[in-house]
């Protein structure tokens, strides 16, 4: 809508007229449009103007959208409506028949632009349901939004970082570390009368770190919980060298039910594994079960750690803080995820992040799938070493 040339603020017929014809359009999409909503948007319209794109776009979120999952397309038809270079009191003259927007997804198949029809011009405007949901925050998605992002999670790759190996394998090209092989230079000097005028070599190689990943599944998760062991399923069999835990009351190993390619039935089974799902927090003692069992003793070692918590432990703090020192002196890497990192005015301040976080060298957030994206690119970009 261009701000120049537009009708005076106030002006109650073409405020009236507008409200009437995008009403008209959202209830062509499946909003639930009243028309005391429509009543209600005029009124808006008369109060701040249709000279300011903005102001007409909050007026019309604020009087017409009822529910959450409607926003999205009352923002797509709103910027499909008001793309026109005439003034806003000519969007919809009253004798010409009204524009009909038709929302097709990227996965449909049919025409973009324009067309005519009997009752009225048909515009098609192409949106991704996926582009959409990767942003959303899992708090605030429906069951069904969720069951979508979680399909969405098997294309998630995971390249994890790789570590230098002891074993030497043959060397193409001579480069640091790379050390004579002996044996195959032997072997070629034979077909050369004993002169050993190709001199192999051999150098380190590398292997997949080890990934280790630990899931808080306490009851302030509980929005984050279920999605994030579905990101756990995903790296489970996604690559090698991956141990997956459940961090409550008690710590549970969850590698052998999330080891299934059917992603319902490894969730089934990690839901019946763990019986302490939306209980109590205790970070510390499931850190030291994990350490003495597991991670001191080799599991750990050298490998990346990565903790998804929002740090919020009914546990003593100072114990939490000695395990994760015990754990930092093992570990390669660990990595703090944290869903509430992304909120606004986020700090650090819950007992159990704040103990924990001088140990950690990365915290970021994972409360949304581009969020989980970023985070399975942050595991592979560590590097050997």
């Amino acid at each position: 809508m261009p701000e120049t040339g537009a009708p005076e603020m106030g002006a109650p017929e073409a405020g009236d007229r507008i409200a009437v014809a995008f009403a008209r359009v959202l209830r062509g999409l499946g909003l639930d449009v009243t028309p005391g909503s429509t009543v209600t948007f005029a009124r808006a319209l008369a109060a701040v103007g249709i000279a300011r794109r903005q102001s007409v776009y909050w007026a019309g979120r604020a009087t017409l959208v009822h529910e959450p999952d409607d926003i999205d397309r009352y923002d797509a038809a709103f910027d499909a409506y008001w793309t026109d270079d005439e003034t806003a009191d000519d969007v919809v003259p009253p004798e010409e028949k009204p524009v009909l927007i038709q929302l097709v997804e990227d996965a449909d198949t049919g025409s973009d632009g324009a067309s005519e029809r009997d009752h009225g011009p048909l515009r098609s405007l192409r949106w991704s349901r996926a582009e959409v949901l990767r942003h959303r925050d899992f708090a605030d998605c429906s069951p069904a939004e969720l069951d979508e992002t979680r399909r969405l999670m098997a294309d998630l790759r995971f390249v994890g970082e790789r570590r230098r190996s002891r074993r030497l394998r043959p060397a193409r090209h001579r480069r640091a570390g790379a050390r004579p092989d002996l044996r195959r230079t032997v072997r070629r000097a034979l077909r050369t009368g004993g002169e050993p005028i190709e001199r192999p070599t051999r150098a380190p190689s590398s292997r997949p770190r080890h990934l280790l990943l630990l899931c808080d599944v306490s009851g302030s998760m509980e929005p984050y919980s279920r999605a994030l062991v579905r990101f756990m399923h995903a790296a489970v069999v996604g690559r090698s060298q991956v141990e997956a835990f459940a961090l409550g009351t008690r710590l549970t190993r969850l590698t052998r039910e999330l080891s299934w390619r059917d992603p319902d039935a490894a969730l089934t089974a990690a839901g019946k594994r763990v019986h302490d799902w939306s209980g109590g927090t205790r970070l510390g003692d499931g850190l030291r079960e994990f350490n003495n069992r597991w991670g001191v003793r080799g599991l750990a070692r050298g490998a990346t750690v990565v903790i998804l918590s929002d740090g919020w432990d009914r546990g003593d703090a100072d114990a939490l803080a000695g395990e994760m020192e015990r754990l930092q002196r093992v570990a390669h890497r660990i990595v703090w995820v944290n869903p509430l990192k992304a909120s606004p005015g986020f700090a650090p301040l819950a007992a159990g992040m704040a103990a924990a976080l001088p140990f950690v060298d990365d915290l970021v957030a994972g409360h949304s799938l581009a969020s989980l994206e970023s985070l399975a690119a942050v595991l592979g970009a560590g590097g050997g070493g």
